[in-house]
């Protein structure tokens, strides 16, 4: 069974190994174990503060398979994007140029530098390992952080965004960046993901042009993948779309993939999700496969089980269970249906 929960500094090793298995463009995810230790231990104080409102805090979240105690996967939300220094995207825009004599009126597709989504929460730093990728332990990857957020509101923004990787090779190309971004720092995409991480993205994005940049003038290359998913993050990228986020407004500033964003409270989870008392029994037959989490915070953990609940009572765990979930007789869950 797969576990999720916050990370601790033993995670280290485990979460080095993920970080240097993911693939370019996941610039949350650092290989570099003095960067990941400071993301670590930034979740552990995040973790002992009574917050209540947002600031720099990173909640960084570890998959464990418990029967091995092995780490397959990680995801992480900061309570407010661009803290510290601006988040920057490229939002998609319409400009209107007309002639009143000619009679012409032509509308044309541009990218604007801009910061409008700081201050949103983020999801970040979403790895799997491919040998455990399933819809179940994606949607536990990505939605379970989303019950957390539930639970502890005052610990988020109102509004959320999440960054999904755009089109790259294998060899770690990309056309948006090589057709755009290039021309302003003159280094390759690789790099330029391994600079941002070290050094934040806003370092990179002050020496992008603050003027628009007119669409139809772009490569060819680089227009067909502007708010294109890698194939690899479309799974995710489905999930996310059912949560309710919207996906028209803005792309990534490296990549060109799509920077979506939410009203925190009308995501599916947040909106739907519902609280159960614990009662430690005999399970019963199961009736349907629920996301379920506690409502702590240091001991947070969620799994995707099969459950026999009903809205309004309470939910009964065996004791293997219960324990999985660090929860005893009396304690609350927050389910939601896991379809």
């Amino acid at each position: 069974m797969l576990i999720q929960r916050l990370c601790t500094l033993a995670d280290l090793p485990e979460i080095e190994r993920l970080a240097i298995a993911s693939p370019v463009g996941i610039t949350s995810l650092p290989a570099d174990r003095e960067r990941l230790s400071v993301i670590i231990e930034g979740t552990e104080a995040a973790m002992d503060e009574d917050v209540v409102f947002t600031g720099d805090e990173r909640y960084f979240f570890v998959l464990e398979d418990v029967d091995s105690g092995t780490l397959v996967g990680c995801s992480s939300i900061i309570s407010a994007a661009g803290f510290s220094q601006p988040f920057y995207t490229f939002r998609n825009e319409m400009f209107v140029h007309a002639s009143r004599e000619l009679g012409l009126h032509n509308r044309i597709h541009v990218l604007s530098l801009c910061h409008d989504l700081t201050g949103h929460s983020l999801l970040t730093g979403f790895y799997m390992d491919p040998r455990w990728r399933s819809h179940d332990s994606l949607k536990l990857n990505a939605c379970g952080r989303l019950l957390f957020a539930a639970s502890h509101p005052q610990r988020f923004a109102d509004s959320i965004a999440v960054e999904i990787s755009g089109i790259s090779d294998e060899q770690g190309n990309s056309p948006f960046w090589d057709g755009v971004c290039r021309h302003f720092f003159d280094v390759d995409y690789a790099e330029a993901e391994r600079l941002g991480s070290s050094l934040g993205r806003s370092v990179l994005a002050e020496l992008l042009p603050g003027y628009p940049l007119y669409v139809p003038m772009l490569p060819d290359s680089a227009q067909e993948v502007i708010g294109q998913v890698r194939p690899a993050s479309q799974m995710v990228y489905d999930i996310l779309m059912d949560e309710g986020f919207e996906s028209d407004n803005y792309i990534d500033i490296f990549d060109g993939g799509p920077v979506v964003q939410a009203r925190t409270a009308e995501l599916y989870t947040v909106r739907a999700s519902q609280v159960a008392s614990v009662r430690i029994g005999q399970s019963l037959e199961p009736t349907g496969s629920w996301l379920v989490a506690n409502e702590k915070v240091r001991d947070f953990r969620a799994c995707l089980v099969p459950l026999a609940w009903n809205p309004g009572e309470p939910v009964i765990l065996d004791a293997q269970l219960a324990q999985l979930l660090n929860v005893t007789e009396g304690d609350s869950l927050r389910l939601i249906g896991g379809a």
